[in-house]
């Protein structure tokens, strides 16, 4: 059914309806003088909007506008009850006129602001009355089919025009009130809300989860609409083929329907139609502020397209993103913007392009465009881009947009601290991680898994996992899911320390909370005893890590192995060696480091040398460790040669060399009489950050007052 025979149908049933009934705004109405408009406009009171009219033609946007289902009553009447598609075609037939009444207000106040409000009320009416009219005659269509053609003689060209322009912009709002109030539906779906509980508890809130919020229903919207076309497409086939097979009464319908409309003639009108939104008085200036609050709100849901991008500007366009790296993005992105005046959309596009094809010259970009009054940059905006850097490894990039950031007088929020936590402790800057973290916690945020573990791993990595046990404390008691790795980094640092006492704690609370043992915790128990001293708790652990079914591997062997060597108890190592080679057992390349390094400190080179050749027969390069023992054991020796090919090669690596390493081949040089080179490596010792201990100070000093020095040959 058209236009046309809708409004038609909707107007007749109306008249039908009036009779006799009299409104409040029709008494009001009547006592009003109605002026006579001219059949020309004043050249004072220029009704033309614009040089180029729209064509495109509003009954068709009307028509889908129809069928809409609109929530919100509109229309207070006094007539008898209707059914539900009167109710709802009287509903949309008024929206439309309190649309067009309300605008065109504007326009005759602003045309003519001589005219007191009787008068404006009067040229109102008669123009309502005349667009009612044109709908009786053959619909909106047929209206604006008028606003081309010959003035009438009632209404100037320009008057015609205005009428033409402001029902489009009427229909334009209505279909976006109806696509506003479909995506409300979908911001209420059970999907949208699940998704956003998860995004809430995984730590997105405020302006990005709101975006995600739109993006998911819009998303849904869309989906649902492509699954109603299908249908549509469904029932058009099914009705194809029901007409297929009756074919001649199909057609006899068909021409029934096709001639119906033309002999449809319409009642004499006994008024014009009259209309009242909750006895409201439309013309009230509170009502320009709603209807300002509601396009904003519209927008919200409803997010503005990018400009299209053609001629010059697209060509600009193609040399931005061609751009190599380190060229400067700036004189075109200038004649880009003159070209566009782009909003925030726009760049948002540009930036999303550019991510795609080249990330060195997003980064440029991006942070050029931080400082585009246009782009409207947020403290959201900031975050983004030093989370990309930091993705990156880029950290003086990031700390370089951050410092930007502050300088613009930008407070770094929930979301820009999370990042930063993650990005220090990543960094291994444990200062600033702290910083970053006390931020989240004084914004009132409580730290997500993500936030605690990067924390956590950031003491890890600084040797402090009391600091990190801490921390899991305060996820036991906010009731916040602790992971099995974790644990596990926290038990490997205090196996690394020595600490015992930590390692145990981690123990329990795994074994509380249902981790089994594995291997590798097993490992660094053994590992803990060892460092702290205690070979009987270490083969205590050893022994029970077996009797768990756990085979122990090379890394495992080696770690008790090591702690038998710091109480130098060699026939228990021995004797272990024996027992797990008779169940199989293989030493590797860890086990035979541990050895090679005992025997090295009993000065026992043959035999270290011989454990050597064993590494080699397995096809593998010396560890690195082991080349610290050979240095001290040959200096310490006074194999000169051997000493300093393995000091070259520790020097070489001086950057995977602790504070231990060092002190160990400085005192072994000095046992050896190699005063100079201690001294060398003393000096890269300081420069790589390390101080000396004070044991070692006091002997670079004895050497050097007694004289004990040799000079090496080189």
């Amino acid at each position: 059914m058209n236009l046309k025979h809708l409004l038609s149908r909707q107007i007749t049933k109306n008249l039908s309806k009036l009779k006799g009934v009299s409104f409040n705004c029709q008494r009001n109405l009547s006592t009003i003088s109605v002026p006579v408009l001219p059949s020309t406009s004043p050249k004072s009171h220029d009704f033309t909007l614009s040089q180029n009219p729209k064509t495109a033609k509003p009954g068709l946007s009307f028509r889908r506008y129809i069928f809409s289902n609109q929530e919100t009553e509109r229309i207070a009447s006094s007539i008898s009850p209707k059914t539900d598609s009167e109710e709802e075609e009287d509903r949309d037939m008024n929206e439309f006129l309190s649309r067009f009444v309300w605008i065109m207000r504007g326009k005759m106040s602003d045309a003519y602001p001589d005219s007191d409000k009787k008068t404006i009320d009067g040229m109102l009416l008669m123009i309502v009355g005349k667009v009612v009219s044109e709908m009786e005659k053959g619909g909106l269509e047929r209206m604006i089919e008028s606003a081309s053609a010959s003035p009438s003689q009632d209404f100037s060209e320009d008057l015609w025009r205005t009428v033409w322009e402001v029902s489009n912009l009427v229909l334009e709002d209505m279909e976006k009130a109806r696509k506003k109030e479909k995506m409300k539906g979908f911001l209420q779906s059970d999907k949208v809300k699940e998704m956003s509980r998860f995004a809430g508890e995984i730590g997105i809130r405020g302006d990005m989860l709101r975006e995600l919020r739109f993006k998911w229903a819009r998303e849904e919207m869309e989906e649902s609409e492509f699954y109603e076309g299908l249908e549509r497409l469904r029932k058009e086939a099914n009705a194809q083929e029901m007409g297929e097979k009756a074919e001649g009464k199909a057609a006899a319908e068909c021409a029934e329907v096709e001639e119906k409309p033309k002999v449809i003639t319409l009642p004499k009108r006994h008024g014009k139609i009259k209309y009242k939104i909750y006895g409201l008085d439309l013309s009230d200036p509170k009502w320009a502020e709603v209807a300002e609050k509601i396009h904003e709100r519209g927008e919200m849901i409803l997010p503005e397209e990018p400009k299209p991008i053609t001629g010059k500007c697209k060509l600009i366009t193609d040399k931005i993103l061609s751009l190599e790296k380190e060229e400067d993005p700036s004189p075109l992105l200038a004649e880009w913007k003159e070209l566009l005046q782009p909003s925030r959309i726009d760049w948002i596009n540009l930036l999303d392009r550019l991510r795609e094809q080249n990330t060195q010259l997003y980064f440029k970009v991006a942070e050029l465009v931080l400082s585009e009054e246009s782009f409207q940059t947020n403290v959201r905006d900031y975050s983004k881009l030093i989370d990309a850097h930091a993705k990156e490894n880029c950290l003086e990039d990031a700390e370089r947009i951050l410092k930007k950031m502050n300088e613009n007088g930008i407070v770094p929020d929930i979301v820009t601290s999370t990042v930063l936590v993650h990005m220090y402790s990543k960094a291994g800057n444990l200062d600033r991680a702290k910083e970053a973290f006390e931020s989240l916690r004084s914004h009132g945020f409580q730290p997500d898994k993500k936030v605690y573990n990067s924390m956590i791993m950031a003491y890890v990595n600084a040797g402090q996992p009391k600091l990190g046990m801490s921390l899991v404390d305060m996820m036991i008691t906010s009731g916040i899911e602790r992971s099995e790795e974790i644990y596990l980094a926290l038990l490997r640092s205090f196996a690394q320390c020595g600490d015992v006492r930590g390692a145990g704690q981690i123990t329990n609370i795994m074994r509380i909370e249902e981790f089994q043992p594995t291997l590798e915790s097993c490992t660094l128990l053994v590992e803990a005893y060892g460092q702290a001293g205690d070979p009987d708790q270490a083969r205590s652990n050893f022994d029970y890590m077996i009797r768990l079914g756990h085979k122990p591997d090379d890394r495992c062997t080696a770690s008790m192995i090591a702690a038998y060597g710091k109480k130098n108890l060699l026939d228990k190592a021995l004797n272990l060696l024996l027992e797990l080679e008779k169940d199989g057992f293989e030493p590797g390349p860890a086990t035979y480091t541990v050895l090679v390094d005992w025997l090295g400190r009993l000065q026992l080179i043959n035999e270290a040398e011989q454990l050597l050749g064993k590494i080699s027969e397995l096809g593998e390069a010396p560890p690195f460790k082991i080349q610290v023992s050979l240095c001290d054991m040959y200096a310490r020796a006074g194999i000169e040669k051997k000493a300093l090919q393995a000091l070259g090669f520790l020097e070489a690596k001086k950057e995977q060399m602790g504070p231990d390493d060092f002190e160990r081949i400085i005192n072994g040089l000095l046992a050896g009489g190699f005063l100079q080179d201690a001294q060398r490596v003393h000096g890269l010792m300081e420069a790589q950050g390390f101080a000396a201990s004070e044991r070692l100070k006091v002997a670079l000093i004895s050497s050097q007052t007694f004289n004990r020095q040799r000079q090496p040959t080189r």
